[in-house]
């Protein structure tokens, strides 16, 4: 054994122990830990029954294919989730169109690719509202019928109609100028400023004389975990000040804090409601509620994934309560797969048995299947078929018109034009899917990619995220994900004219958006090139 094995060992070795004390700990500390406080002993029964079923979506954050019970894990729980898949569909080729947070809730609320916007990137605290108001929204498409309508959870959507919008006061355009009644939740993100809750057009607890304002890298309050960008680097805004704002808000609460808004909420509607339950659920930084601290078999990670399994249990419990489950329809999926932080944190969970992407290549933000193809679960009691498994092709781009279809709605040219109604596949009255390509987006645009049939295709070496290409790697590839779903068996110089074929439709649709693959690919090498 040479040098480099020993340290690999030794470090494997270490990893363990490390890994063996915390889960002690961790289960010591839950052990003392009261549970989250839930409001569940509030709901009432609803005295009103409408034609229109509930709508109940709940999108995760960095969730991955493998992360589920339902799809196979084995070191974590997640039984109401689970029930989700038992009384319903489970999606085993749902993808999120983007492996990015911001431009994959673009993709869901307005069904149309965010890349007729631009859109690739996270955006933060700086950043305007990036969805015009005039767009049609899943909310403001199901206002027409009646519905009432909220978002609890994380926005990550921008704010105003200029860059830079003033904290302190109405923040608006926001989700209520796109179809919501109601929003409480994180302005931005569990890792970036301003670390504050939300509700409606204002931040909680400000206070006038230490107002919330901006500066470059500037240190926010609040307690640092790894993963939690208190300080962020000068090239990132940062907001400082709102010391009372920021003391209402605890990261390992966060998780109790959202539910019971959301079942506050639902508990007070006679109408049929909509509710877009946007958790936070596990984004880093990883701070699961003690009480779940040790619950899984996989680290502070896993318990995470538990406490976002306690949150759906509790909505699915609330809806009960109310006698509206046979006419309520949920949706479970995630904005992208997985990141793992770090080799050391990648080591950690494979020595524990725990794949977060299951067996796919890739993570979040790349074009790999591991950055996109995600849970997907709908119910629908008796009118869902329950305990169906499907391997049609469906994205988050299929929800609005779907959602249009189920309350009668016929949709105008301009509305959710990348997006197809599988209310007949939902139903079982259809085995194949409405969709038969899906465009891919990386962060990178150079691999903006095309899912056709069983093939893909992407234009570039490497995941177009933060895995770069090898030495060697061939410049573009091509899958063949029936015959080789984890994508390991690059077929570019077997199948020349397919890889051709596809790129040339690649660039077609990129002309009907007003950018060609080429145009696009010239203008990272000028940014680069200005950089240098």
């Amino acid at each position: 054994m040479d040098f480099n094995q020993r340290t690999s060992v030794a470090k494997l070795l270490i990893l363990q122990a490390f890994t063996c004390l915390s889960v002690c700990i961790a289960q010591t500390q839950s052990k003392s830990a009261e549970a989250p406080v839930s409001v569940l002993n509030e709901m009432r029964p609803k005295t009103t029954q409408s034609e229109y079923p509930n709508i109940v979506l709940i999108y995760a954050d960095d969730l991955g294919y493998g992360d589920l019970s339902s799809y196979g894990a084995t070191k974590i729980k997640t039984p109401n989730i689970d029930r989700l898949a038992k009384n319903g569909i489970l999606f085993t080729d749902g993808h999120s169109t983007s492996a990015t947070c911001t431009p994959s809730r673009y993709a869901l609320l307005t069904g149309e690719y965010p890349l007729r916007i631009n859109n690739y990137s996270p955006v933060f605290c700086a950043d305007r509202l990036i969805i015009d108001t005039k767009k049609t929204t899943i909310a403001s498409l199901l206002k027409r019928k009646g519905y009432t309508t909220a978002c609890v959870g994380k926005w990550h959507l921008g704010f105003g109609d200029k860059p830079k919008p003033d904290w302190n006061k109405e923040l608006k355009p926001g989700p209520l100028e796109l179809g919501f009644d109601y929003f409480f939740g994180l302005p931005v993100v569990n890792s970036h400023p301003p670390f504050v809750y939300m509700e409606n057009r204002r931040i909680l607890g400000l206070d006038p004389n230490d107002p919330l304002t901006y500066k470059r890298g500037g240190k926010t309050y609040g307690k640092a975990y790894v993963g939690k960008h208190t300080s962020p680097h000068r090239g990132m805004p940062s907001v400082i000040g709102g010391k009372v704002a920021h003391d209402l808000y605890v990261d390992e609460l966060i998780g109790e804090k959202l539910t019971q808004k959301a079942l506050t909420w639902m508990n007070q509607q006679d109408k049929p409601f909509f509710l877009y339950y946007a958790s936070h659920n596990v984004h880093l930084p990883i701070t699961p509620h003690p009480y779940f601290h040790g619950k899984s078999e996989c680290g502070l990670r896993g318990d995470f994934v538990e406490e976002l399994d306690w949150s759906v249990g509790q909505i699915i419990s609330a809806v009960e309560r109310f006698g509206a489950l046979e006419n309520t329809i949920f949706i479970f999926t995630s904005d992208n797969g997985a990141i793992i932080k770090g080799k050391d944190q990648g080591d950690i969970l494979d020595q524990l048995g725990h794949k977060p992407n299951g067996k796919l290549k890739g993570r979040k933000f790349g074009a790999w299947e591991a950055g996109h193809r995600v849970p997907f679960i709908v119910s629908w009691p008796n009118k869902i078929p329950a305990g169906k498994t499907s391997d049609a092709l469906i994205a988050n781009l299929d929800l609005l018109p779907t959602f249009a279809a189920i309350t009668g709605q016929k949709l105008a040219p301009h509305e959710a034009r990348d997006g197809f109604n599988q209310l007949p596949l939902l139903l079982g009255k259809d085995t194949t899917s409405a969709r038969s390509e899906l465009i891919i987006q990386p962060h990178k645009r150079s691999h903006k990619s095309l899912r056709q049939g069983d093939w893909v295709y992407i234009p570039g070496a490497g995941d177009g995220g933060w895995v770069p290409a090898k030495k060697g790697e061939l410049p573009k590839q091509l899958y063949n994900l029936k015959d080789d779903p984890y994508q390991q068996q690059n077929r570019i110089n077997d199948f020349p004219e397919r890889a051709d074929a596809m790129a040339s439709h690649l660039n077609k649709l990129m002309k009907q958006y007003g950018m060609s693959v080429n145009k696009i690919m010239s203008k990272n090498k000028a940014k680069k090139k200005q950089k240098q």
